[in-house]
């Protein structure tokens, strides 16, 4: 092996060297901004749903004040926070309530159980576990919760995490929404950024991606979110005056279920046969004329509101949901369906592109045979 092929190496080792080393360099950078940035990307992805849900009723003020488009950024934003301190602040101050209640009615000191039948104990594998259980919770129940109770700290802990994660949730979309209200007014120049930068990506289908997201977005947020908010809040309004126990849990139920496109009966159902069991006549008949309604406004103003519905069915949206909350916590039960919605259209249409250019018109069969027996008999 002569020098100069020794030199050659070296300067090639070099090379692969210095090169592995900026790589390294640089996937660090990537990975501390991107540590850096984590935190602030449901919030900057939920901005931008909002901004574009909401632009239309941005436009509509900004027309009506005379252009004045800061001006209607901070109406649109300020009633949007309103709309959603509101109703939130009630849910968790009803939630406090019926806990406390919950608590005065399972006082330890008061509560009394009667002792097992002697056949609980021939059940099936837990039969002698429950039975000594609730014959010691007959003689001694602060000692049965005494026993059981390292059981439950898991389940406590796990609570106090969902807690934790609700509150992180809300703070957060309160600041998206701050945001999405600065993002009113440069709202056209973003559009063309993105629609250049997709272009770049998709320059036969760029342009139509983005609008079909834009339509997407806000069919979900009116169609599912908003009419579910809605019907939950005039559920919510109703149980609490006739004052149904647990009434914010059924309202939170009620919601949940709209966006599923479940409805709204699975709950409704037995809280009027409740009603009519436990109330007077003139009570039940009232609620029962107010809940009716309710019950079925969603099936009544969904298509109205969406108009052709929605393309993605519901799968997807209970899979946006769940995935969602698991994700992202309170704020991921509106922005999970929202995302794989998109997520969904922009496939299907991908995919129909796809099979289009698979199976051009022209290469049918008797197409062309029919256009050269046209051309002929001319």
């Amino acid at each position: 092996m002569t020098q100069n092929d020794l030199s050659d190496r070296d300067r090639l080792t070099t090379t692969f060297v210095e090169l592995a080393i900026r790589l390294g360099a640089l996937a660090l950078l990537l990975y501390w901004s991107f540590v850096i940035v984590l935190p602030f990307i449901p919030i900057a992805i939920w901005s931008a749903i909002l901004a574009v849900a909401l632009y239309p009723v941005f436009d509509w003020i900004a027309v009506r004040l005379g252009g004045r488009r800061r001006l209607a950024a901070i109406l649109v934003t300020a009633s949007v926070l309103l709309l959603v301190i509101g109703p939130a602040t009630w849910l968790v101050l009803s939630l406090t309530n019926a806990l406390a209640t919950l608590a005065e009615r399972l006082d330890v000191s008061t509560l009394s159980l009667p002792p097992p039948s002697k056949a609980v104990r021939d059940w099936p594998l837990i039969g002698r576990r429950l039975y000594d259980l609730w014959d010691l919770a007959a003689m001694n129940l602060t000692a049965a919760f005494a026993r059981i109770a390292p059981q439950l700290k898991p389940l406590g802990s796990s609570l106090v995490h969902i807690a934790a994660d609700a509150g992180t949730g809300l703070l957060q979309f309160l600041v998206s929404v701050i945001v999405a209200g600065f993002l009113f007014s440069p709202a056209p120049a973003l559009v063309r950024s993105i629609r250049m930068f997709v272009r770049r990506l998709a320059s036969k289908r760029g342009e139509a991606f983005v609008s079909q997201a834009g339509a997407t977005i806000r069919a979900i947020s009116r169609g599912v979110i908003g009419i579910s908010v809605l019907q939950a809040l005039l559920a919510g309004v109703g149980l609490t005056l006739a004052g149904v126990p647990g009434a914010s849990l059924l309202t939170f139920a009620i919601l949940i279920f709209g966006i599923l496109q479940i409805g709204a009966s699975v709950v409704v159902i037995p809280v009027l046969i409740w009603s009519w069991a436990t109330m007077g006549t003139t009570e039940a008949l009232l609620f029962t004329a107010y809940m009716v309604p309710v019950g079925v406004i969603d099936n009544v103003l969904r298509p109205l509101v969406m108009g052709r519905g929605l393309g993605a069915p519901t799968l997807v949206i209970l899979l946006g949901l769940i995935g969602g909350i698991f994700a992202y916590g309170i704020t991921g039960l509106f922005l999970g369906p929202i995302v794989l919605a998109v997520v969904w259209d922009l496939l299907a249409a991908w995919l129909a592109d796809e099979d289009s250019a698979l199976k051009p018109e022209n290469s049918e069969p008797g197409v062309q045979e029919l256009k050269a027996g046209v051309h002929a008999g001319r």
